[in-house]
């Protein structure tokens, strides 16, 4: 049964009552003064404590997903990570595994539309020998027949360490919300995948390539994108790519992006950091190297090297959020040709409450920046063969705290701020 399953949150918050109830009928029985009376009330109260305690912490990891299952906690999962099975004949096609499928239901514009598929799959990457389970949201275009020839663009969403791909679905909604902004004409139809940065439970790699260790960030900016594009009609070239992660996943967008130009045009970080984090969870990322732990410090990259031809978004809470002050002096030190924009709002946590307040601009401004191959058939890649998906995605970023005509400022949100100022 997995952690994060009702049934053992129940049987948690069970035996925690069952410790009070136990505390309360025995304690006239241990009030004697001999030391093993006080003894057996020690125990019974240390008892009680730590059933209270591992409720609490059950209950606290079903709802933020910190650990998915038991392997995950202990540290002997390994059913994100099985061995890849020789090819079929279907190439790179045959490194997503499809596990089950179901409809994405929304209630706006008209509850019954069709709003897309959402399938549980598995990525294997064919570079590096990792794999990683996933969910891939396909919009309604992608399954009528006048797109039958049309590749679609992709966001690929990213939890916090160590999170679960489910809490993008069940905890941000992003489907219902990718399905609904299309609906309603807000955006272009767009692919999602949705993953967590811990590729290797339980080690958080902070997305990078680990010398002598995982290859995650090849695997997340080659392996997942050539996979998608062999198994499903998306773009292959960066035009055609995004990121969007929160915490962990928001630091992993900003630097996936900002390395790898080649690959991602866009990024949105929702409360990320900019540099590496290094603690028990991590281990040695960058094995003594100086250089490669500077790289891996976004600050230090916009201070020494060529600011790269991207866009990216971030958010923070003036009040709540521990990276406002280093999400200013990232803003600051941004430079052309790329262009930073910021959604800062007035109060807020690190939480999903926070990030569903921002979600309803930040992922449509990240649609927005991306632009989709006119024809699955085409063999050209890059900007040059890409065309917008729609007239919006072509417009410089308003503003306006929303791009669609109807919607008004939502309290508390400060406006998305224009592409290539900060303020």
């Amino acid at each position: 049964m997995e952690l994060t399953a009702t049934k053992v949150q129940i049987l948690f918050v069970a035996l925690a009552l069952g410790g009070l109830v136990t505390t309360v009928c025995l304690w006239p029985r241990l009030s004697g003064p001999s030391w093993r009376s006080i003894a057996a009330r020690a125990g019974v109260l240390v008892a009680g404590q730590a059933l209270l305690l591992l409720a609490v912490a059950v209950v606290i990891n079903a709802y933020f997903g910190f650990f998915g299952s038991w392997g995950d906690l202990l540290g002997t999962n390994a059913a994100d990570a099985p061995a890849i099975a020789a090819g079929t004949g279907a190439g790179e096609a045959g490194l997503v595994r499809v596990l089950g499928s179901r409809p994405v239901e929304v209630t706006k514009p008209k509850v019954g539309l069709p709003a897309g598929r959402l399938e549980q799959v598995t990525i294997s990457g064919g570079r590096t020998g990792l794999s990683s389970s996933a969910y891939v949201y396909l919009p309604p275009q992608y399954f009528e027949k006048k797109y039958a020839d049309r590749r679609f663009p992709v966001i690929l969403g990213l939890t916090g360490y160590p999170g679960d791909a489910e809490n993008l679905v069940t905890r941000l909604n992003l489907p219902t919300l990718t399905a609904t902004s299309i609906l309603t004409h807000e955006i272009g139809a767009t692919v999602l995948v949705l993953m967590r940065p811990t590729v290797v439970p339980p080690r958080d790699t902070e997305c990078m390539d680990v010398p002598g260790g995982p290859q995650v960030e090849t695997y997340f900016t080659s392996d997942v994108p050539r996979a998608m594009a062999a198994a499903y009609r998306v773009g292959g070239g960066a035009a055609n790519w995004g990121v969007l992660g929160g915490s962990t996943g928001g630091y992993c967008a900003l630097k996936l992006t900002m390395r790898h130009p080649e690959a991602f045009s866009a990024a949105v970080s929702l409360s990320g950091y900019f540099h590496g984090l290094v603690d028990m969870t991590t281990g040695d990322l960058f094995g003594g190297n100086r250089r490669l732990q500077d790289e891996n410090d976004l600050m230090w990259r916009l201070a020494n090297l060529p600011a790269p031809p991207v866009s990216v978004l971030v958010t923070s809470s003036r009040q709540g959020e521990s990276n406002y002050q280093a999400t200013e002096k990232f803003l600051a030190a941004v430079k052309a040709p790329m262009r930073a924009s910021s959604l800062i709002l007035p109060s807020g946590g690190h939480n999903f409450a926070t990030w569903n307040r921002e979600l309803p601009q930040a992922l449509p401004w990240l649609a927005q920046q991306l632009h989709a191959p006119a024809q699955a058939s085409s063999r050209v890649t890059g900007a040059q063969q890409s065309r917008p998906v729609s007239r919006k995605q072509s417009r410089p970023v308003s503003r306006k705290p929303s791009r669609h005509p109807t919607r008004r400022p939502r309290p508390g949100h400060r406006p998305v701020e224009a592409a290539g100022r900060v303020r």
